[in-house]
């Protein structure tokens, strides 16, 4: 999120925070008794719908809402994406905000409070028993919202760790403000919930643990996808960041390689740094296939000889849970919630060394039956522990909750 849209939405947070909430936290709006225990109308807010691991939860998650009789809307504060369609074929309805990303300076600051106000008309219309925000730019912006329109209940995600606040006194203020307004947290991992806790200062019960959920589809057999090579071929699925360990990765790559193990490497996904990483891979000449953004990814999984995550930060995975699903053996950085995913199931390695990833991509590219023990044995846990029912049905039952204690 740029500078101008967090001194923008700081500007709207932090005062209205301090309107509707007394000194000890307590709201001071009256925002009624919820009309029914078992939520009847839920609404989802976020950023966008890109192809990200967030936006694929948001969708499962509403698709599931709505299969179990709750109205739910999904609230978009930018612009659309990939997933919007997904939800529209579920009957699942889209609301467009109208924020704006890339107004230039303080001339973003009337849209935004249009959108705001915008926003909070629409909860006041809609009266939702559940308000659940994801991401940092949808819950500094819902905690307001959502005390100026009654709304019973605000939840909101926590889906990463926090690195990316360290030194950013602004954003952590006006997250740890937007905290104190909110009915509960949701994070996807135990690591993710102690970051929160850690760098926001709340008590311990106000957060709950739900991991991400995965559809049926993705236990399911895929046709393998064609992809001429007769080496072993190692797939990586994450976005082109500096914090998704790429450089690392192409070292550990061709570490294999001087040891005589060359591999295919399959890299999908995009991103600015993509270039720089072209021609480095060029330089080491090594065999990297970029595919960019895939929508087939379990056709990718079933061509795979091994899986590889090399984060130097990560919340909850999507894509270490679907290649869990898919039975592979599975190399990882133990950052973040990827141990919770892989610790006895896959091989954890320290963030920042490719020698630590070459050499566990050895252990599973040489030793079949480890790396067949290691598949079944992620396959088998994420079967009975990341099912999308299980993560619905652990959502509304939080929901429910809360409006109880209203």
């Amino acid at each position: 999120m740029s500078g101008v849209i967090t001194k923008c939405i700081s500007s709207i947070t932090l005062c209205i925070v301090a309107v509707v909430t007394s000194h000890d936290g307590t709201l001071l709006t009256d925002r009624g008794p919820a009309a029914t225990v078992r939520p009847a109308r839920v609404f989802l807010l976020i950023g966008q719908l890109g192809l990200g691991g967030a936006e694929k939860q948001v969708v499962l998650l509403a698709r599931g809402l709505r299969a179990r009789g709750v109205d739910t809307t999904v609230l978009v504060m930018f612009a659309g994406g990939p997933r919007e369609d997904a939800l529209r074929a579920a009957g699942v309805p889209v609301v467009h905000l109208g924020f704006r990303r890339r107004t230039a300076g303080w001339g973003m600051l009337p849209s935004a409070l249009m959108a705001f106000f915008r926003l909070v008309g629409h909860l006041r219309r809609m009266r939702p028993d559940v308000l659940h925000a994801f991401l940092i730019h949808s819950y500094v912006v819902a905690a307001p919202a959502a005390r100026l329109a009654g709304v019973p209940v605000l939840v909101a995600g926590r889906r990463s760790l926090g690195d990316f606040k360290q030194g950013r006194r602004l954003v952590l203020a006006l997250e740890r403000a937007a905290t104190r307004a909110t009915d509960h947290l949701i994070a996807n991992a135990e690591a993710v919930a102690a970051d929160a806790r850690r760098q926001e200062g709340f008590a311990q019960d106000k957060i709950t643990v739900v991991y991400n959920g995965l559809p049926d589809s993705a236990f399911d057999l895929a046709p393998p996808a064609v992809l001429a090579t007769d080496l072993p071929v190692v797939l990586c699925v994450a976005n082109f960041r500096p914090y998704k360990g790429h450089w690392y990765l192409l070292d550990a790559i061709a570490r294999l390689r001087a040891e005589a193990l060359p591999c295919t490497l399959v890299l999908v996904g995009d991103g600015p740094g993509r270039t720089d990483l072209e021609q480095f891979a060029e330089r080491l000449g090594l065999d990297v296939r970029f595919l960019g953004v895939r929508t087939d990814v379990e056709k990718l999984l079933a061509r795979a000889d091994a899986v590889v995550l090399a984060s130097l930060h990560e919340g909850m995975s999507n894509a270490v849970m679907e290649a869990m699903a898919a039975g592979l053996p599975i190399v990882a950085t133990e950052v973040g919630g990827t141990g919770e995913l892989l610790r006895g199931r896959g091989v954890l390695v320290p963030p920042a060394d490719p020698g630590a990833l070459a050499d566990g991509l050895e252990r599973v590219l040489t030793d079949p039956a480890f790396a067949e023990d290691l598949g079944r044995r992620a396959r088998s846990w994420s079967q009975a522990h990341l099912r999308v029912d299980s993560m619905v049905d652990q959502h509304i039952r939080i929901y429910r909750d809360l409006l109880e204690r209203r």
